[in-house]
């Protein structure tokens, strides 16, 4: 079934009704379902609607039509389940599952009886039929409501369909100060976004530090990705000039530092970035799910990530390198580069070196700080953070198409 298109304008004023009709017709009908059955049942006003085809949808009815003049019916529609119970209560309970297929007449005549005893109970809501000659307005309103057993502890349901031009519910009014949509529009949500990505060699990525400039291949400078929730799409987005980054080709190239690579340095992997939580509006919301383009210029404040594997190796801020969105690092997490001073200060024994105290001399009396000429500089490349054994490539799963 196609579904139909409703202006929620058109149909806002049920809700409006819908406290009147739940005081009005509860009550008597769960008066005359006490009258009728002895204690046992429980009536809820389940929901309004104009269309009563969606709320008939793949169940059996059995439809009983109480005539109020030549013009104006009322119809009373219940459902497979709502008969099986109201028969249950009022026969006795069988060990056969109910089905109209086999309805008897005794059973088809305790239904209408009892669909006869709600209309009596429920008629003094309904104005008089009106004085013309020819009904000219068919619209009516259909009243969804559930019985439930409250011994069984099983419900079901049952449908009233009753002219509208014979209702005259009163609506519900706010003493509140009204709001529109419009109000929420300033209104701030959490969003993901992601500028891009680009594949990085592991080599870069061991010897990577602040100040240096990564820029994302896989960017666009007029789209970005926002994921928030279920919602996940391309935003278009005016881009920040502001952000325009002068680079030559020697500070472009400044991430391939010269060196001897290994077969691992070689592998490269797939590095993202995307900003930390950003907070946009819904407006700014309703504008990106339209398609339109929009100004985020907010988001540009914020820090971006940048991640492999879902791990987080370094911070920065945006910017604009020729086409393509960068970043500029201001914080390394990991994978960063180790200085010679960090690695002495951090660990005074390093190997081959003996610790000499202050105002003294060593053994070859050479004065304190020099190392003695004769000194064996193989390990050296540990104290400037060259060593391989340094960075753990278990970090990372490496994809077949890496290697």
């Amino acid at each position: 079934m196609e579904p139909e298109n409703i202006n929620q304008d058109d149909y806002s004023y049920l809700c409006h009704n819908y406290n009147w009709f739940d005081n009005s017709f509860v009550p008597a009908i769960q008066k005359a379902t006490d009258e009728f059955f002895g204690e046992g049942f429980k009536t809820y006003l389940l929901g309004i609607s104009k269309n009563v085809n969606p709320l008939m949808e793949k169940e059996s009815y059995f439809v009983t039509k109480v005539k109020i003049d030549e013009l104006f019916d009322v119809f009373f529609r219940l459902s497979e389940d709502c008969v099986s119970i109201i028969l249950d209560k009022a026969l006795g309970k069988v060990p056969k599952k109910f089905s109209f297929n086999k309805i008897s007449d005794l059973e088809a005549k305790v239904i209408t009886s009892f669909n006869d005893y709600l209309f009596n109970a429920t008629a003094g809501n309904l104005l008089p039929p009106p004085p013309t000659v020819k009904r000219a307005n068919f619209d009516v309103i259909n009243l969804t409501f559930i019985i439930k057993d409250t011994e069984m502890d099983i419900s079901a349901k049952f449908i009233i369909t009753i002219p509208q031009t014979l209702l005259n519910p009163a609506s519900v009014v706010s003493s509140a100060e009204k709001f529109t949509n419009t109000d929420f529009a300033s209104s701030t949500i959490d969003a993901t976004i992601k500028i891009g990505s680009t594949k990085f060699s592991v080599f870069d990525l061991k010897n990577i530090d602040t100040d240096d400039i990564v820029v994302f291949e896989n960017s666009d400078l007029k789209h970005l990705n926002m994921k928030f929730k279920d919602f996940e799409g391309t935003i278009n987005i005016k881009p920040n000039l502001g952000l325009v980054l002068p680079i030559d080709n020697e500070e472009e190239s400044k991430m391939s530092k010269d060196g001897t690579t290994n077969l691992w340095d070689s592998i490269e992997v797939e590095m993202n970035a995307q900003f930390d939580s950003v907070k946009i509006t819904l407006g700014e919301l309703k504008n990106i799910e339209e398609g339109l383009v929009v100004d985020l210029a907010s988001i540009y404040d914020n820090k971006v990530t940048l991640s492999v594997e879902d791990k987080v190796i370094a911070k920065g801020e945006l910017v604009i390198v020729n086409d393509k969105y960068g970043v500029k690092i201001d914080e390394v997490i990991a994978g960063g580069n180790t200085t010679d001073a960090q690695a002495v200060q951090q660990n005074p024994e390093i190997e081959g070196t003996p610790e000499i105290a202050e105002g003294q001399t060593d053994e070859n009396g050479e004065q304190e700080g020099e190392l003695p000429l004769e000194e064996d500089n193989t390990n050296s490349g540990e104290a400037n953070g060259e060593n391989d054994e340094d960075f753990d490539y278990s970090d990372f799963e490496l994809e077949d198409e890496d290697i």
